[in-house]
Formats: C-alpha cells, sequence, structure tokens
C-alpha cells in the first residue's frame, strides 16, 4: 500500500506552520502598531506612485504645452510628495523597529525563563555555547520573519500595486509586457529555497561552534597557556571560521543566484517598454510625459518586485534560526515547576535515605540501595574514592535528579513530595568549584539572602573569616571579583562563598570537598570559617583530606555506591578496614596508628 502523501502540517516547524504560529501567537499582539504601520507605508507607497505620475506632467509642460507656470507648480508638487514619503517611512520604520525590539526581548526572556526551568541533567549534555546561539540569533529570526512579511505587505506589495495602477493609467499594453517576466522567475525561486534551508541550518550550528570554541578557549585561558595550547585552539577555532565562511559564501552564491536572472529579464522589460513607448511617442501621438510616467513607474517598480521575489528565500532561511528558539521554548521541561506541593516544614532537619538507587544512564548504577541518617545538628562525613558516588548523594538532596529507586526523608517527608523551592531554600551548598557571579564582593555575598542589609552582609562575612581580606581591598565590598571570581584567589573565593551560605542561614548545609583544592594556610581559614557554618546545623560533607573530617560525628565510607563502613573516627581507625587504609595512606603512616580523642562538635 502506498503511503500518504506528506502534509504541510505534518512538520510543526514546517515554513507554513511556523509562519503561522508566528504571526497568531506574537505578531497579533501588536496588531494595532503593525496596522499604523501599514498605514504609514502605504502614505509612502502612494507618495512614490505619486511622483512617478507627477513627473509625466511636469514633461508635458516643459515639452508639450511649455508652461513655465504649470512646470513650477508640478515641481512643488513633487517636492511634497517626496517630503510626505519621507515622513511616513520614518514613521514606519521606527513602528516596526520598537514592535521587533518587544519582541526580540520577549523571546530571549521566554528562553531563559524555559532554561532556568531545565534540571542540571538538560545540560550536561549540552554545550552552554548553543543556548547562546539560540538565544541570540534565533530570537533575532523570529522578528526578521514578522519583518519581511509586514515589509513585503506593506512597503513591497502596495508599492507594486501603487506603481501598476500608473502604469495601467498611462499605457496598458506595455504593463502586459512587465507580467511576462514573473513565471520564469517564480520557477527559479522555487527550486532555490530547499537549498537555502540546509545551508542556514549549517551556518548556525556552524556559528554555535564558534561561540563554543571561543568560549571554552577564553574560560581555560590558563589551562590553554600552561599546557602551550594556543596553536591548538587556533586550529580548532579556524577549522570552524573556515566551514562557516565557505557556506556563508556558498548561502551568498545561492540566494543571490536570482539576482542575474531578474535584471536580465527586467533589462529584457525595460527594453520592450522603451522600443514600444518610443513608437508610441512617434507614431502613434502618445505624449512623451506619459511615455516618461509609465518608464518612471516601472523602473521604481523592479525593486520591490525583486524583494517580493526574493521573499521565500529570506523566509525560509530565517526560519531555521526561529526553529531553534522555538525547539528549545516547546520542549517538555526537565524540572516541572512543583510549586503547587506542600512546603518542606522543618523541626529538626534530620535527614535519611532509605534504600537509595540511582543510576544516570540504563544499567549503569551509581547509588546501589544506599542508607543513612543524617542526624539534626550534627556533622556526617561521606569519604572514600572518586566515582563511589557522594557527589550524586548531594546532587540527589538537592533534587538535581530524581531518585531511581528507594527515598530520601527530611524530618519524615519525602524530599518528592514538596517543593524544590522550599526544599533549596533551607539548604546551603558549598562546592569545591566555587562560582561567583561577575560582580562586587558585596552582590555575590548578598545573594545568599533577598534584601540582606549591609550590616547581614558584613555580619557573615566575619564569621566567614572573609572580612579582613576584603576591607585590604581599596573598593572593600565594591570590589568586582570578575569572571568566575577570577580576581580573588582560591581561599578567598571559597570564605566569599561560605558568606554567602552563612547569609542564608539555612538549616541544612551541604559541603562538597570545600577545601580540597586550597594550600594548607587558606584551608585552616576557610575550615574555621565552615564551622562557624556548621554549627547547630544538619550537615553533610564530602572530604578528601580526611583530617578536616575528624571532628565528625559520623562518618561513612562510600564505595561502589554503597557504604562500606561507618562510624566515629576513633572507631574506624581501630577497625582497621577502609577507612584507617585511606588515612594511612594520607599520613604516610607505615606503623601501628595512633588515636587521638576527638571531640565531637554540636
Amino acid at each position: 500500500m502506498a503511503p500518504f502523501p506528506k502534509k504541510i502540517t505534518d512538520d510543526p516547524y514546517g515554513a507554513v506552520i511556523l509562519i503561522r504560529r508566528l504571526v497568531m501567537e506574537q505578531g497579533v499582539t501588536y496588531w494595532r502598531r503593525y496596522l499604523l504601520a501599514l498605514v504609514l507605508m502605504g502614505v509612502s507607497a502612494g507618495a512614490t506612485a505619486g511622483s512617478a505620475w507627477v513627473l509625466g506632467q511636469v514633461i508635458n509642460q516643459a515639452y508639450v504645452d511649455k508652461n513655465v507656470r504649470g512646470i513650477v507648480i508640478w515641481s512643488l508638487v513633487i517636492t511634497v510628495l517626496f517630503a510626505i514619503k519621507g515622513a511616513s517611512t520614518y514613521g514606519g520604520t521606527v513602528i516596526l523597529s520598537k514592535i521587533s525590539n518587544a519582541i526580540l526581548a520577549n523571546n530571549q526572556r521566554a528562553l531563559f525563563a524555559k532554561l532556568m526551568n531545565e534540571s542540571v541533567g538538560f545540560f550536561s549534555e549540552r554545550h552552554s555555547s548553543e543556548f547562546l546561539a539560540r538565544l541570540t540569533a534565533g530570537a533575532k529570526s523570529i522578528t526578521d520573519v514578522l519583518n519581511s512579511l509586514i515589509n513585503a505587505v506593506g512597503r513591497d506589495l502596495l508599492l507594486l500595486i501603487s506603481l501598476a495602477v500608473v502604469m495601467v493609467m498611462q499605457d496598458p499594453f506595455m504593463s502586459m509586457l512587465g507580467l511576462l517576466v514573473t513565471p520564469p522567475a517564480m520557477l527559479v525561486l522555487r527550486k532555490l529555497v530547499k537549498r537555502i534551508k540546509g545551508l542556514a541550518y549549517t551556518q548556525f550550528t556552524g556559528t554555535a561552534d564558534i561561540l563554543e570554541t571561543m568560549q571554552e578557549s577564553l574560560q581555560g585561558i590558563r589551562t590553554v597557556k600552561a599546557f602551550t595550547l594556543e596553536q591548538t585552539m587556533r586550529e580548532r577555532i579556524d577549522a570552524s571560521i573556515a566551514a562557516v565562511e565557505r557556506n556563508a559564501n556558498k548561502m551568498a552564491r545561492v540566494s543571490n543566484r536570482s539576482n542575474p536572472l531578474m535584471e536580465m529579464l527586467g533589462g529584457f522589460a525595460v527594453a520592450g517598454g522603451l522600443l514600444y513607448g518610443g513608437y508610441s511617442v512617434v507614431a502613434l501621438a502618445a505624449t512623451p510625459g506619459q511615455f516618461f510616467s509609465f518608464l518612471s513607474a516601472f523602473l521604481l517598480a523592479t525593486e520591490p518586485a525583486k524583494r517580493l521575489a526574493r521573499l521565500n528565500i529570506e523566509l525560509n532561511s530565517n526560519l531555521v534560526g526561529a526553529r531553534m528558539l522555538l525547539e528549545v521554548v516547546d520542549s517538555p521541561a526537565s524540572e516541572l515547576s512543583d510549586d503547587d506541593k506542600p512546603s518542606l516544614k522543618l523541626s529538626d532537619a534530620r535527614i535519611e535515605l532509605r534504600d537509595v538507587s540511582f543510576a544516570y544512564r540504563a544499567n549503569e548504577p551509581v547509588l546501589n540501595r544506599m542508607s543513612f541518617v543524617a542526624e539534626p545538628g550534627k556533622v556526617t562525613a561521606l569519604v572514600g574514592p572518586s566515582g563511589g558516588g557522594k557527589s550524586t548523594v548531594l546532587a540527589l538532596l538537592l533534587r538535581f535528579y530524581e531518585v531511581t529507586q528507594g527515598d530520601i526523608l527530611i524530618d519524615s517527608q519525602s524530599i518528592s513530595a514538596v517543593s524544590r523551592r522550599s526544599l533549596r531554600q533551607q539548604t546551603a551548598y558549598v562546592g569545591q568549584d566555587v562560582y561567583l557571579f561577575r560582580d562586587t564582593i558585596r552582590e555575590n555575598i548578598a545573594f545568599g539572602k533577598e534584601g540582606a542589609t549591609e550590616a547581614e552582609i558584613i555580619e557573615a562575612a566575619k564569621a566567614a573569616c572573609a572580612h579582613e581580606f576584603i576591607m585590604s581591598f581599596p573598593l572593600g565590598y565594591d570590589t568586582p571579583v570578575g569572571e568566575h571570581g577570577t580576581q580573588l584567589s582560591g581561599g578567598q573565593r571559597q570564605r566569599v562563598a561560605v558568606a554567602r551560605a552563612l547569609l542564608k542561614n539555612a538549616p541544612i548545609i551541604l559541603l562538597d570537598e570545600a577545601t580540597a583544592a586550597l594550600d594548607s594556610e587558606s584551608e585552616k581559614q576557610v575550615q574555621e570559617a565552615i564551622e562557624h557554618l556548621c554549627q547547630n546545623r544538619t550537615t553533610i560533607v564530602i572530604a578528601h583530606r580526611l583530617h578536616t573530617i575528624m571532628h565528625a560525628d559520623a562518618i561513612l565510607v562510600v564505595e561502589g555506591g554503597e557504604i562500606v563502613e561507618r562510624g566515629r573516627h576513633e572507631d574506624l581507625l581501630r577497625r582497621g578496614g577502609r577507612y584507617a587504609s585511606f588515612f594511612r595512606l594520607q599520613h604516610r603512616e607505615t606503623g601501628p596508628l595512633t588515636l587521638t580523642p576527638i571531640s565531637a562538635t554540636a
């Protein structure tokens, strides 16, 4: 049985469906402004056509009637028409620009809002430069599509109709000659559209590749310099740029391939008009003004005619970018809003993992029926080899991912049954790779609490052992931290992050190797700040440097997604198991372990 023919409605991002959607969803909102712009375009078109007609009257007054007064009057009329055309064109252009700016801003907001509703896993599978390309090129493409449509109707079509009226008024037969060039032009342009779609998509992805290489090279400039990768990165971006350049040249050839045809066909039409018009003046007693008026209207009509002929090419080129943006906006959010769920109500902040299993990819488990309790107001440490699943525990506690099996409870409430917002609002997180926004130290600390006062910010900085180094800067709390906080040392960044967490004043603290990348002096200062942060709060800390968690109330050794040992520091050393092995390896001990009683923190 033969398959059913494909319909234009089968593809939700097909040209016809997509254009209709853009018009109905985004263009109709501004229909009053668009209508005003169309009126102004109509006035401009009428003024242009009127000037072509008046030109014939001037010619007749000069060469037929020999009337100087008539020449002056009609010349003044042309001046007025051009003034009207200029004012209406200006007004229409400004209105369209304002509409375009509003639509561009709305689409950029929509895309960013959609990205904020995606899960961490969504971004781990994509490069951030892809979204930068979609945010800029995609949003602009939507405005370009709508502008192309309104200009085609208001500027080009109305102008062409107005000029056609003038041509028909002057000579209907010559007007028919101009229509002869339309069928062959449409036939050629139709074949170019499909080619343009593929080239436009390749251009978009190529531009994203350039952004990706540029972003990675600049963000990793220290690594690039340290490993002398300058030439490698140059070669990589040169290859991407060369590919985009080749594609752009190909697109230029294809998209402009219609121009020679249009010019040649236009030339035949003009030549035919000149021959017939000249013959009419010489042999048929037509007035020279009639001939010049027709010729002016015809020449003025060639540009809007060419733009209308190329409309399909421009639309399909811009629709690729529009599709790139709308595909993300339309896709189901990977982290659906659950603000309708009840808020997390804390009394003791007791955390319990109950037979939790999790896998990032099918058949590759990271956690295997893990169970433990983090007692209220105490410190629970997770230690063990890399890849054991420690950081995954924190990611699940923050609901960056959902558990595959089992449950996580806080004060007997399943975190999957409460809103993410309420969970995260009552949790403070400090990781090894601290992220600081490109702003001042004050603003980066203030992100911990909306509407924080200056006194609260300073108090948090003092508790985080950060106030002293902050005040050593000439600008103090107004000191810019640079992109990713690169103008601060590692220890300073960590203490700013701890101050941000302190300001949040959350009852649950999650620390992911917060001192792993620091030197001994910075580690001591950060460790002191962390002790302030953890006081009387339920804390889960991941550490590779075991001496930093010797004070913990409970130490869990995580290996292969399971807890293989648990207890306090002294007890685990006495057992001589995995923890003792890790501890001996770090301290390079070859003899018996010496136990030093360490009192647990509250």
